[in-house]
């Protein structure tokens, strides 16, 4: 069915809002079923999806669909991540953190290329991603490690978390606005404009590679400056970049993948720096609740995106999505810089390093290593 983009990014819109809603019912899943029968059932359920996509074919069903994924995958996450965490001794939860990470942003970018199975058009799209779903429940309901606690619901304080780290707040928000309108937008970009279904998946996964790629010295930089100056420059940059890619849309389908592998190394790493901004500012005690803020903050901008994305882009060409990442950063940027020229750097050795991020669940962020950092006073720079 071909159904106006403005649909296409309300229905996009609907697995962040499940997303969002996940974090807040699945922790009492959870606890009540265990994380084995937990997974399985949730599993179960958003394999069930995409069968029903391809029987039921109208928007508001798809939309509800997609809200009840976004709550199962969510879920699934939380699973995962809590057994992570719960199993990785100090020593090795930073390498394990990492490793995840680079596990997830692989997987992501590999997914890209499932369009080219099959008709995309037809059934087997649809069924290759409940065998996929089904086949995860196999090594979960057949292990033999015993679960990990249960897992807390958010309570995440945005008011504080806003008089504390005014950038990070508005950088965790704007990464969702961004990562949103990619995931859920991107492809149709990509396909609106005449690309392939080859050249779709290798500008989708250029975008993912080029984001896991260019972390790490994008954050090895941001170790060594404020990191408001690097969000700036960053997003700046990717602005650019965004630019760029609009010109090159005409003329050549390789250099736009080009262009979207850097832009995806800059434009990814928007919430790690956020987090890693608002962490130097907070005490360990207080990182966690912070954290579970932003994840937040970015499910908010991440439901947001692909709907204003596809509004902007029924109205003014699909071209308009390069637009929208252009018009998000380049706002981003100016507050970036705005807030560094007002409030002083703090002295060095304040700062937490930087890790890449993927943007799961709050089981997560019990693994990340900095939240055992050793006490310190808090930082002043906002």
């Amino acid at each position: 069915m071909d159904y106006p983009v403005t649909v296409t990014g309300l229905v996009m819109s609907a697995y962040f809002v499940g997303f969002i809603l996940g974090t807040y019912v699945c922790p009492a899943i959870i606890r009540r079923a265990g994380h084995i029968r937990a997974f399985a059932a949730m599993a179960s359920v958003a394999s069930t999806m995409p069968i029903l996509h391809a029987l039921v074919l109208t928007p508001w069903a798809w939309g509800a669909l997609r809200l009840i994924t976004g709550v199962c995958i969510v879920g699934l996450y939380m699973v995962i991540e809590s057994w992570l965490n719960a199993l990785a001794p100090n020593a090795m939860r930073g390498k394990i953190f990492a490793a995840y990470m680079a596990t997830t942003l692989g997987a992501l970018a590999l997914g890209q290329f499932l369009i080219l199975v099959g008709d995309v058009l037809g059934f087997t799209p649809f069924a290759l991603v409940s065998i996929l779903l089904s086949l995860a429940l196999v090594p979960v309901a057949l292990t033999r490690v015993p679960e990990p606690p249960p897992v807390a619901a958010p309570r995440p304080a945005l008011r504080r978390l806003f008089a504390t780290a005014p950038v990070g707040f508005v950088g965790a928000l704007a990464s969702g606005l961004l990562n949103g309108a990619f995931f859920g937008m991107g492809a149709v970009f990509a396909q609106r404009v005449g690309m392939s279904e080859a050249g779709v998946a290798s500008f989708m996964s250029a975008t993912i590679v080029g984001g896991a790629m260019l972390q790490w010295p994008v954050g090895q930089l941001s170790d060594r400056r404020d990191r408001r100056l690097v969000l700036a420059a960053v997003c700046a940059s990717a602005a650019l970049l965004a630019a760029l890619a609009f010109v090159a849309e005409g003329y050549s389908a390789p250099l736009l993948a080009v262009i979207a592998f850097f832009y995806g190394g800059l434009a990814f790493t928007v919430y790690g720096l956020s987090v890693a901004h608002v962490n130097d500012l907070l005490e360990p005690a207080r990182i966690l609740e912070a954290t579970g803020g932003l994840l937040l903050l970015h499910g908010i901008g991440a439901a947001i995106g692909p709907a204003a994305a596809g509004f902007l882009m029924q109205q003014l060409g699909p071209g308009s999505l390069l637009g929208y990442f252009a018009l998000v950063l380049s706002a981003l940027s100016g507050y970036a810089l705005y807030r560094y020229k007002l409030v002083a750097r703090p002295a060095p050795g304040e700062a937490h390093g930087y890790l890449p991020m993927a943007e799961t669940s709050q089981a997560l962020l019990q693994m990340d290593p900095r939240t055992e950092a050793p006490a310190r006073p808090a930082a002043t720079r906002r």
